[in-house]
């Protein structure tokens, strides 16, 4: 099976990031927006990032648009946003679609690995986590309303 660390992304400036780069970290992939109601998760995902850093965990954020328009601005605007109202220091990547016909790749894969409530595959809302092992495979999926600081056991575990 293909690890998540096989797949190519767009970096925020629009370059392929290789995420091999990731490979041999606990990962936590997630959909995020700016002006969601989750979006204070913000702060919980950088709190997680700087606690687990230095063991070997990576918190990449990929700004999705497609639930009620909740991320219009371009790389530049959000990673300001993040930076000013959050402190984000973790990986911001390019804007995705998580669903439908223009899904990033990367995300088909995440909810073919881990489906949602009565095996849906589709994303729901923004803030959906995906948790990543060390073999770069799909450990779990989160639903939006658990807040970072929940999935703390989950990642002591794969650390």
């Amino acid at each position: 099976m293909t690890a998540i660390t096989d797949f190519h992304v767009k970096g925020a400036g629009g370059m392929s990031v290789d995420l091999a780069a990731y490979a041999g970290k606990v990962l936590l992939i997630v959909n995020t927006a700016s002006k969601c109601g989750f979006t204070p998760q913000y702060a919980g995902l950088e709190a997680l990032y700087r606690k687990y850093a230095h063991r070997g965990f990576e918190v990449l954020g990929f700004p999705c648009n497609q639930f009620g328009a909740q991320e219009p601005g371009d790389a530049a605007e959000i990673e300001q946003f993040c930076t000013v109202n959050y402190d984000v220091t973790f990986p911001i990547f390019a804007k995705v679609e998580v669903n439908g016909s223009g899904a990033d790749p990367l995300f088909d894969r995440l909810k073919a690995d881990a489906p949602g409530l009565m095996g849906t595959t589709s994303i729901k809302w923004n803030f959906t986590k995906f948790l990543i092992d060390r073999h770069g495979q799909t450990v779990r999926r989160y639903a939006p309303n658990v807040t970072p600081g929940a999935l703390e056991p989950d990642i002591e575990k794969l650390l």
